[in-house]
């Protein structure tokens, strides 16, 4: 049996027009596909927003949880290409962005009405001769969080860059070494702090940051593709107003009321930290 000409041609066009149909349909799910990292302060963390999973689900997009127990460790991922987003303590999102390797979409606000944090100075109870001081803090241990701004860059703009520190995986650990007698001073991020606190009748505040922070702001990668990036926005900034289970789960969850935009503009205390910290463009966090 013979194929005229014509008649071969139509079905050539016609499975080009299947294979172009399909590849449209496997680059709008490629699009659609997000790996979110989240931050690790405490045990369980990235189970904690498997909610955020289901309600992307039900918008559809399909998420990726990748959990960090370190901000160092969470930040080298984000560079090498690792995930896509990342729900970021303000220093390292700072440092992303002022590296041009991502830019903020939104940031939760909590059932407290709060959405910044700031860092604190603790020691221990029986220091009475504390002194804000670079001198005094010069002959002390110190102890703090890997590049968070609210500790290792916070530091290290008050005392220089190359400042000896004691570095903790997260704001609990430096806590906990500081009552331990690891540490002199701990500096950490007051939501954590005011968190624990009734767990160390020991240590106390005497000083803190007057500068805030965004908190735990989603930032994504400059490579993603912009209507993708769009799109995640658009959904979290309707959780506030959206009534649905997946919703209410999400929200209760994650103790917050929504979330919130965020820009550059929102860290206009955090980049001018982590510069006089010694973060610039070739900043490689620490490697």
């Amino acid at each position: 049996m013979s194929i005229s000409k014509r008649t071969l041609s139509a079905f050539i066009f016609k499975g080009l027009v299947i294979l172009s149909s399909l590849s449209f349909a496997l680059y709008l799910a490629a699009d659609d596909s997000l790996k979110i990292g989240i931050m690790q302060d405490k045990r369980g963390m990235a189970e904690h927003f498997a909610p955020l999973i289901k309600y992307f689900d039900t918008k559809g997009v399909k998420v990726q949880l990748i959990g960090f127990n370190s901000y160092r460790n969470a930040a080298e991922k984000f560079r090498d290409g690792k995930i896509d987003a990342m729900f970021a303590g303000s220093g390292v999102a700072g440092t992303m962005i002022l590296k041009g390797l991502a830019y903020p979409l939104v940031r939760p606000v909590s059932v407290g009405g709060w959405s910044t944090y700031w860092a604190v100075v603790l020691v221990p109870k029986s220091n009475n001769d504390f002194k804000m001081t670079p001198k005094y803090w010069s002959s002390k241990k110190i102890i703090c969080s890997a590049l968070a701004s609210s500790g290792e860059f916070f530091c290290r703009a008050f005392l220089g860059k190359n400042t000896k520190l004691l570095i903790a995986g997260n704001h609990g650990n430096a806590i906990s070494a500081l009552a331990k007698g690891v540490a002199d001073i701990a500096v950490v991020k007051n939501r954590v702090w005011d968190a624990v606190k009734a767990r160390y009748p020991d240590l106390k505040k005497v000083a803190e940051d007057h500068g805030k922070n965004p908190n735990n702001t989603l930032i994504v990668s400059s490579k993603i593709d912009k209507n993708l990036a769009d799109k995640v926005k658009k959904i979290l900034l309707s959780l506030k107003n959206d009534n649905s289970p997946e919703a209410e789960s999400l929200k209760k969850a994650l103790k917050i009321t929504g979330y919130i935009v965020t820009t550059k503009h929102d860290f206009s205390h955090t980049i001018p930290l982590i510069k006089h910290a010694g973060v610039d463009k070739n900043y490689d966090f620490g490697d």
